[in-house]
């Protein structure tokens, strides 16, 4: 009873109200007179007349607000459909359809509100890492540019030293500014993908190969899991996905401990898909910062600590490697036990 009250319409409002107040009328004409054709007259003429009252302010008062504020919601100017729509339909819908649609719409509204709140939160802390990222090489380059004006120029050694630390910073800001670019055209859809199929094995090879004297110099290990050494075939970039591997491997060597192991796992799933994962057992990531990692320049306190020349751009650039063949990237981390990221790619 409860639920048919709440969902009366206008219309059913408008009958209801012209019924009360026009039977206690007629019965008393009924009364009065002794007649019932009278009062059967008097009821038709006073229902008719309050139904067209009660409706009309309705229609004026009530409904014409209640299309403003769908109007309003919708923040467009009508077209000719949604015209049609307020005109004809609105009107069908009870009162309690219309506090659902207000309600839904403030529902969603408070969602758009925290996502600019969040995104406004997200811009403000990449511009301050993008400001940091950038003084600490600009800085390091005055510095050296500004005492070898000093004088320190006289001496040969001093000076080439001095050079060669400028032109390292410089390096730095140039790797940083083609990682941004390479990050705002993937973003854009601008850096087409060259698909074709090749072992990823060997690709996994080949890096270790290329990042050999790194991982030499902290007599780290890189090998591939026993078990996932049988050719298996991917149809992928091989170029953008070797730069995946170059990333998450060189990291690998950054973060793991002095000698320590990389593992490179490939496993079959689904029958349509390879799962790559690239696992070491250094420093780990601590679980507050998991969910981060792979936005650009996030770095954890300790990693910003041991990764002084970086750009902090490769977990967020491989992200969006992976993300442009469609497919999916993630990470698992203990602090002080190891850290394993993964993504997958479609078997050819």
């Amino acid at each position: 009873m409860a639920s048919t009250e709440r969902n009366i319409t206008p219309r059913q409002l408008s009958l209801l109200a012209a019924l009360i107040l026009s039977a206690p009328e007629s019965l008393l004409v009924i009364w009065a007179s002794g007649k019932w054709e009278l009062g059967l007259f008097s009821f038709i003429v006073i229902f008719g007349i309050s139904y067209m009252v009660i409706a009309t302010l309705w229609e004026r008062f009530i409904d014409r607000k209640i299309k403003l504020i769908y109007k309003f919601i919708y923040k467009t100017k009508a077209t000719k459909k949604e015209e049609i729509y307020y005109k004809y339909l609105l009107p069908k819908k009870t009162i309690e359809e219309v506090s659902k649609d207000v309600e839904d719409w403030a529902t969603e509204n408070q969602k758009e509100v925290e996502l600019l709140r969040q995104n406004e939160q997200f811009r403000k802390e990449f511009l301050q890492n993008l400001s940091h990222e950038f003084r600490t090489p600009i800085f390091a380059i005055q510095g050296y540019i500004e005492t070898l004006l000093g004088g320190a120029m006289q001496d040969p050694a001093f000076a080439k030293r001095y050079l060669e630390n400028a032109s390292r910073n410089v390096e730095r800001l140039s790797n940083l500014l083609a990682d941004l670019e390479q990050i705002s055209k993937l973003e854009r859809g601008e850096l087409p993908l060259a698909k074709k199929p090749f072992i990823i094995q060997e690709l996994i090879l080949a890096v270790f190969n290329a990042l050999s004297d790194k991982a030499n110099s902290a007599a780290i290990h890189c090998e591939i899991k026993k078990g996932s050494t049988s050719p298996l075939m991917v149809y992928a970039d091989e170029v953008k996905i070797k730069q995946v591997l170059l990333n998450l491997v060189e990291n690998a060597i950054k973060y793991g401990k002095q000698q320590g192991k990389i593992i490179a796992s490939i496993y079959k799933i689904e029958g349509q898909r390879a799962l790559i994962e690239v696992s070491d057992d250094g420093i780990g990531i601590p679980e507050k910062d998991l969910s981060r990692i792979f936005e650009r320049f996030y770095r954890t306190d300790t990693g910003r600590s041991r990764d002084t020349t970086g750009s902090g751009l490769g977990l967020a650039i491989c992200k969006h490697l992976i993300e442009a063949h469609e497919e999916t990237i993630h990470v698992r981390s203990t602090a002080q036990v190891g850290t394993t990221i993964g993504f997958t790619l479609p078997l050819h």
